[in-house]
């Protein structure tokens, strides 16, 4: 008796010849991204939606679907990027089939995220193109590419956050004192560079001082402004005790500045987080005019203690 396997070969369906005369048009989308709102920046994003618009419309086997566009967002996670996740939430629902990018670098700069993330579009049928670096993501090489190209971005985005926070030290050991001036009250950044007093501001800031030394508590102060239609540093309506107590605190009404008052843990996450001794700090006195005489801060400080 003959017991030896039989092998037949059962060849591959051919595509119907309607598949090849109309081929389905693949529904194609674009990422871009700059991480500034620098002035170059700013006209590299309109640029790259420009481009990727026209590109996409030009082909005309592909669906032009749209441009996501993140503006003034850093590339080390995805979490906040709001485009970005709607894109990628489009692409897994079908809406997308294609996306192109620029590059690894503006698509993330974190190994993780952009593995994780490419890998979620593949399982889906999704294809990533990055144009500089040549690579399909549906291409069974492109992973090993990926990870070692994604890795050199994010160890460049490390490069990077160093120079930056050693520039920002030497800055402070300087004694240069600089301010997140859209969301502090009473100084802009003068012609120089330098702190300048803005008079209508300074007004209201010196107000809660006087409240606070009449006897006047936190929540009052701050439902007196409210009830004023004093905008908040941050422009908003209704002011907090919190809001209050920060400008009750902060040095830098009496014209001095403690410098490095928090810091950025980890460059990927971006959190920020309070010195309490993990790094110096640096008191320049007289770095800047006052807008509240140093006797009356310091008298405020001894109630508030």
């Amino acid at each position: 008796m003959n017991t030896q396997p039989k092998i037949t070969i059962i060849k591959p369906k051919a595509k119907s010849e309607a598949a090849k005369t109309s081929p389905k048009k693949l529904k194609v989308a674009a990422y871009a991204r700059v991480s500034t709102e620098m002035d170059e920046q700013q006209n590299s994003y309109e640029a790259q939606i420009s481009f990727y618009e026209n590109y996409i419309k030009s082909n005309k086997n592909w669906q032009f679907i749209a441009v996501f566009a993140d503006r003034g967002i850093t590339g080390t996670s995805t979490k906040n990027r709001t485009s970005f996740n709607k894109m990628v939430k489009i692409a897994l629902m079908g809406g997308i089939d294609l996306i192109l990018t620029k590059s690894i670098s503006r698509f993330a700069r974190n190994t993780v995220d952009t593995l994780q993330t490419v890998r979620k579009l593949k399982y889906s049928d999704v294809e990533v193109f990055f144009e500089k670096e040549n690579l399909h993501t549906l291409d069974p090489k492109c992973e090993m590419l990926l990870t070692i190209m994604s890795s050199l971005a994010q160890e460049e985005s490390r490069s990077i956050s160093e120079n930056i926070r050693w520039g920002k030290r030497k800055s402070m050991q300087d004694g240069r004192v600089s301010l997140p001036y859209s969301c502090f009250l009473g100084y802009r950044k003068g012609v120089d560079g330098k702190l300048e007093i803005v008079e209508s501001e300074a007004k209201i800031v010196r107000k809660i001082y006087t409240l606070h030394l009449k006897g006047r508590s936190m929540r009052f102060i701050a439902k007196y402004l409210t009830a004023h239609r004093i905008p908040t540093p941050r422009k908003k309506k209704i002011w907090t005790s919190a809001t209050v107590k920060n400008i009750l605190t902060n040095e830098k009404y009496k014209g001095d500045a403690l410098l490095q008052k928090t810091y950025i843990e980890d460059y990927l996450t971006k959190k920020r987080k309070k010195n309490t001794g993990e790094l110096p700090q640096y008191y320049v006195k007289n770095s800047h005019p006052a807008i509240i005489p140093s006797e009356v801060f310091d008298e405020v400080q001894r109630r508030l203690s």
